[in-house]
C-alpha cells in the first residue's frame, strides 16, 4: 500500500501538541469536572473507572482525526498484471503405438520414454496449442488441439500399445495429424512424428501425406527411435516374459524425405538422453514470439479509514449522550 498524497500525512504531527496540551491541562487540574444529570448510569463504577471514561471521548476524537487524515492522503494498493501476446504455434504429436514400441532399449521402454519426454516438452510451451494423434495399423486422434495442459498431459499418459490393430501406418498417422492442423489459423503449424519402424499398413502413402502437409504449410519433424543394431524386446511365453534381442528396422530414408519435403529435419534417437536432446532442439527451433505487457491495477484503500473515523465519532457521541451526559 502507498499514499497518493503522502504530504498530507504530516498533519498527523498536529496531534502531538494537541495531546500534549490535553495531558498538561489534566495534570494541572484545568479540566472542569463533568456535570451529569444522574448517577444512575454510573452506579457501581469505581472512581478509577470514571477517571478513565472521561478521557475516552478525547481519545476517540483523536482516532477519528488521524483516520480522516490518512483517508485524505488517498491510500492505494496495486497489483501487477501481465498481458501476453504470442504469434501462436500449433503442434500435433503423431506417436507410433505399435507393439514394437515396447522394446527396452529405452527406459522403461520406447513408448514410456516417448511419453515422458513429450510431457516435458508440453510443460515447457504453455502458450502453444497442442494435440495428439496415435497410430499403429490405423490412426486416431487422442486429443485435438488444446491449451488445456492438464487434459493434454493426462491423455498423453493414457497412451499405450494395443489400443488399435497392430502395424505401422506412418502415412495414416501423418495424414490424421495434418488434418487436425489444416484449418488452423496459427502462423506456424508443426507435426512431430515419432516412429520405430517401417511403413507396412494404411491407405495413405507416407510421401503422399507429406505432400499434403507441404500443401497446407505444415512442417513435419520426424524422429526415428531405436538403438543401433538390435534391441531387447519382451516376448510373452507360457512361462512368463522372455527378453530376446530383435533387429532394429527404421526407414530412415523415408523419414528424412518426409522432413525435407516439408522444410523440416529428421532426427535419430538411440536412447532417452538423445531423445530429450532432440525435443530440446525442436523446442529451440520452434520458439514463439512472446511479448509481455505489464501494467499495474490500482485499488483505493481509503474506505476502511473513513469508516473508522465515522465509527470513532459515533462512539464518542453515544458515550457522551448515554454515559457522560452533561447538564444544560
Amino acid at each position: 500500500m502507498y499514499f497518493e498524497y503522502s504530504s498530507i500525512l504530516y498533519l498527523l504531527f498536529v496531534l502531538v501538541p494537541v495531546v500534549a496540551y490535553y495531558v498538561w491541562r489534566a495534570i494541572q487540574g484545568a479540566t472542569p469536572a463533568l456535570q451529569v444529570s444522574t448517577m444512575a448510569g454510573l452506579k457501581g463504577a469505581s472512581a478509577a473507572l470514571l477517571k478513565i471514561l472521561r478521557h475516552v471521548p478525547f481519545a476517540l476524537r483523536c482516532v477519528a482525526l488521524a483516520a480522516l487524515i490518512i483517508a485524505m492522503a488517498r491510500p492505494r494498493s496495486s497489483e501487477q498484471f501481465e498481458r501476453i501476446d504470442t504469434e501462436g504455434i500449433d503442434i500435433m504429436f503423431a506417436l507410433d503405438i505399435s507393439t514394437s514400441m515396447l522394446a527396452r532399449d529405452f527406459k522403461p521402454d520406447r513408448i514410456g520414454a516417448a511419453k515422458d519426454i513429450a510431457i516435458q516438452f508440453i510443460a515447457e510451451r504453455p502458450h502453444d496449442r497442442m494435440g495428439i494423434v496415435v497410430f499403429a495399423g490405423e490412426s486416431f486422434t487422442q486429443c485435438p488441439l488444446t491449451l488445456d495442459r492438464a487434459t493434454l498431459i493426462n491423455l498423453m499418459k493414457d497412451i499405450e500399445t494395443g489400443l488399435i490393430e497392430d502395424g505401422t501406418a506412418i502415412g495414416n498417422g501423418l495424414a490424421t495429424a495434418v488434418g487436425r492442423l489444416k484449418d488452423s489459423d496459427a502462423k506456424s503449424r508443426v507435426v512431430i512424428l515419432l516412429t520405430d519402424g517401417v511403413n507396412n499398413r494404411g491407405e495413405i502413402a507416407p510421401l503422399m501425406a507429406a505432400e499434403i502437409a507441404k500443401t497446407y504449410g505444415v512442417r513435419v519433424y520426424t524422429i526415428g527411435v531405436g538403438a543401433n543394431g538390435t534391441a531387447p524386446y519382451p516376448f510373452q511365453t507360457e512361462t512368463g516374459i522372455r527378453i530376446q534381442q530383435v533387429p532394429v528396422e527404421i526407414d530412415e530414408n523415408l523419414l528424412r524425405q518426409i522432413a525435407e519435403l516439408t522444410g523440416s529435419r529428421y532426427f535419430r534417437a538411440t536412447d532417452n538422453t538423445k531423445l530429450l536432446e532432440i525435443y530440446n532442439e525442436i523446442n529451440q527451433m520452434e520458439k514463439a514470439r512472446v511479448s509481455v505487457d505489464s501494467f499495474p491495477v490500482y485499488k483505493e484503500e481509503f474506505m476502511p479509514f473513513a469508516l473508522a473515523a465515522l465509527a470513532a465519532l459515533l462512539l464518542e457521541a453515544l458515550l457522551r449522550l448515554l454515559v457522560l451526559r452533561r447538564l444544560p
